[in-house]
């Protein structure tokens, strides 16, 4: 009688744990997703949008007095060996690179998922040829694909977006095709099939409305990988060649200075960790907040 009393102790202790833990983890949670929304909107506004509010100085304004000098006051990053403001080149610079990010998800989510919601929509030879074609793909490393296409048709902004947004792809079209198969067999799609909606019908408004949500997600964090494939290429020469380098040129451009300079690549390389960072802990709450099994918890 006293190993079961004392079992059920142990249960209902375990359980009393368990719940009180769940508001704290949710808490955290929140709490995380808030910091790192507030991160992503800061360098939307303040860095992409509206760089003249926090940038000091102009982008190509060099202080022939000023070169490589550490950070101080005057220049809260330190200047570059043309005298040019670290800080302002990274306001102004993030630019390119949260635009080379946003628009290679968007190209390579809508790609990716066209051909996966299309190969496993309607299966068969369509859905055998276009699946060859994305296992093609994924035998080949995405930032080696990236560099591949970057180096092919050369150093512009819209050819860099194009090489990343291909390298995605195949990822972006093997989970919307899974989400396809698994929903178009559903009782709710096969009840709209009994009382006569045409295919395409069922398609867009039963099958494609419950599959999207995956793909979101995956958009969300793939879009600090793209940042960090962007900023690879950009580092490797096959960037984008302006006056107002983005973050990958930029530690380029400061590799060669670490010795003497540190600030010139460093600060670059925390504004890269620090976006990424934001845009996993949001992709990571809303992984959570679409994941049935997770909300039940």
């Amino acid at each position: 009688m006293k190993e079961v009393i004392s079992a059920k102790t142990v249960w209902k202790e375990r359980r009393l744990r368990t719940s009180l833990s769940r508001p704290a983890r949710k808490a955290a949670a929140s709490e995380l997703f808030v910091y790192g929304a507030g991160l992503v909107i800061l360098f939307i506004l303040a860095c992409a949008l509206f760089p003249k509010g926090i940038a000091p100085y102009a982008p190509t304004q060099m202080f022939a007095d000023s070169i490589l000098q550490p950070p101080s006051r005057a220049h809260l990053l330190g200047t570059d060996y043309f005298g040019r403001d670290v800080f302002s080149l990274v306001v102004y610079g993030s630019r390119d690179s949260l635009f080379i990010g946003v628009a290679s998800v968007l190209v390579g989510g809508l790609l990716g998922g066209t051909i996966g919601a299309v190969s496993g929509y309607i299966g068969g030879v369509p859905d055998m040829i276009l699946m060859r074609f994305i296992e093609v793909l994924m035998t080949i490393p995405g930032i080696l694909l990236a560099l591949a296409i970057a180096a092919a048709l050369g150093p512009h902004l819209f050819n860099i977006v194009f090489a990343v947004a291909v390298s995605a792809v195949p990822g972006y079209a093997r989970v919307m095709r899974g989400q396809i198969l698994s929903m178009k067999h559903r009782p709710f799609v096969t009840a709209s099939r009994s009382i006569g909606a045409s295919p395409l019908r069922m398609f867009w408004w039963h099958v494609l409305p419950n599959a999207w949500s995956p793909l979101l997600v995956m958009a969300t964090i793939g879009l600090g990988s793209a940042i960090l494939v962007g900023s690879g290429l950009s580092f490797l020469g096959l960037g984008v060649l302006k006056e107002i380098p983005d973050w990958g040129a930029l530690l380029s451009q400061g590799r060669g200075y670490l010795t003497v300079a540190w600030w010139i690549a460093t600060f670059p390389g925390l504004a890269i960790t620090l976006f990424v960072l934001s845009v996993n802990l949001i992709g990571d709450r809303l992984r959570d907040a679409l994941d049935p099994k997770k909300s039940r918890a």
